[in-house]
């Protein structure tokens, strides 16, 4: 894989800035992620996670097994649920969405 070659495709973020941010001491992929927003977007490091763990391996020489994924967020916006519960709307995403807008907390 080539230096430029672009391993987070949500944040264009290419295997030299990860390889950067390794030489700056980020030894996880949560390290990595708070020094170049790797992982940050729709994706949520869905597709770039094992990569970015490849190459902190090949970069760290730590195995693998070792490198632990990344941490887990809970989702952006809070549902009532009676919404999920509820059987005529919970298959429908913008019923949902629509009342976790409206209801609030």
């Amino acid at each position: 894989m080539d230096n430029s070659t672009i391993v987070c495709r949500c944040e264009e973020i290419n295997k030299d800035e990860i390889i950067t941010a390794i030489q700056l001491g980020a030894e996880t992929f949560d390290d990595v992620k708070r020094l170049t927003r790797c992982g940050m977007g729709p994706c949520q490091s869905k597709i770039c996670s094992n990569l970015v763990r490849e190459i902190i391996h090949e970069q760290t020489g730590i195995s693998l097994c070792q490198l632990k994924p990344s941490r887990m967020r809970a989702p952006l916006r809070l549902i009532r649920m009676k919404t999920l519960a509820d059987h005529r709307t919970a298959n429908k995403v913008a019923s949902v969405l629509q009342d976790s807008e409206e209801g609030g907390v």
